[in-house]
C-alpha cells in the first residue's frame, strides 16, 4: 500500500546549522576575552551562548538524524561519512557541556580547553557537512529546469506487480524514487517507455535517483558513471559492474512494477 510523498531532505536541517555554529564560536570568544580581561559581562555573556549553542544543536540534530535515515543512500561512503559527521558532532556538544559544567566552579583553564577542542570539532564537522553537500550532492536537486518536483514514495509489498505511477505522471527523462521494503528503486521515463532499475550506483553507492538521464542513460551525480537504463549494462565508468533493472508493465493509464 502506497504511502504519503516524503520530501527529499529536511529543510529545518540547513536552516538550524548556523544557530550553534554561532553560539559556539561566541562562547569561545566571549569567554576568552573576558577572562583574559577580567570582564564578568562577558564571562556572563558566554554562560548564555553556551546554553544556547547546545538546545540549537540539539535542534538542529533532529532533521539531520532523519537525513541521516532516509536521504543519505544507504551502503555508500557517504553513509559512513554521514555517520561520522554525527558521532564528530555529538561529541562537540558534549565538550560544551562538560564545559558548562566547570563554568559554575570558575575553572576558566579546563573550560578554555573543552571550549577550544568543542569549536576544532565544530570546523572538523562543518568541513565534513559540506563534503557530504558537494560531494554526495545530500539536499542538492541538480537535475534541469521544469524536470518536475522531487517525486518520492514507500510500498509496503515486497513482490508481484505493485501500482507506482500513472502514465502521465512523471515528464520525459525524470525519475520518481520508491521504497518497496527494504529495496530502493527508481522508476524512470525515457522518450519512449518507462523503466526501473536499483538505486544504488556500484561504484560508491551514490544514490541514482538523485542524478540525471537522457537517451536511455542514468549518470550518477557523484563521480558521473553513467548505466543503460534498459539492460542496467555501464556505459562509462568509473562503475565496473552493472545495475539491477526490473520490468515495467503498462495497463490502461496505470505504469506497475514486476518484482
Amino acid at each position: 500500500m502506497k504511502s504519503k510523498v516524503n520530501i527529499k531532505t529536511h529543510p529545518l536541517h540547513p536552516m538550524l546549522v548556523p544557530f550553534p555554529i554561532a553560539f559556539f564560536t561566541g562562547t569561545l570568544i566571549s569567554h576568552l576575552v573576558g577572562w583574559l580581561m577580567n570582564m564578568p559581562d562577558l564571562l556572563r555573556t558566554a554562560y548564555f551562548l553556551n546554553i544556547s549553542g547546545i538546545g540549537f544543536a540539539l535542534l538542529a540534530a533532529v532533521p539531520g538524524f532523519l537525513d541521516f535515515l532516509y536521504t543519505v543512500p544507504p551502503k555508500s561512503t557517504g553513509k559512513k561519512r554521514a555517520a561520522k559527521h554525527g558521532i564528530i558532532n555529538v561529541t562537540m556538544v558534549v565538550c560544551f557541556a562538560v564545559a558548562l559544567f566547570f563554568r559554575r566552579d570558575s575553572n576558566h583553564i579546563i573550560v578554555a580547553l573543552l571550549e577550544v577542542i568543542g569549536v576544532s570539532l565544530m570546523v572538523i564537522a562543518g568541513w565534513m557537512g559540506g563534503t557530504l553537500v558537494y560531494r554526495n550532492q545530500i539536499g542538492v536537486d541538480i537535475r534541469y529546469a521544469h524536470a518536475g518536483k522531487w517525486n518520492e514514495a514507500s510500498y509496503d509489498v515486497s513482490e508481484g506487480e505493485i501500482e507506482v505511477a500513472t502514465k502521465d505522471e512523471l515528464k520525459i527523462n525524470s525519475m520518481k524514487l520508491l521504497h518497496v521494503r527494504n529495496k530502493r528503486i527508481v522508476l524512470a521515463r525515457t522518450e519512449d517507455r518507462y523503466v526501473a532499475f536499483d538505486d544504488r550506483c556500484t561504484h560508491r553507492g551514490g544514490s541514482l535517483a538523485s542524478g540525471s538521464t537522457m537517451c536511455n542513460t542514468v549518470q550518477c551525480p557523484w563521480h558521473g558513471s553513467q548505466f543503460d537504463l534498459i539492460t542496467g549494462a555501464v556505459k562509462a565508468g568509473p562503475a565496473q559492474e552493472p545495475i539491477k533493472t526490473y520490468g515495467i508493465k503498462e495497463s490502461e493509464d496505470k505504469i506497475l512494477l514486476v518484482l
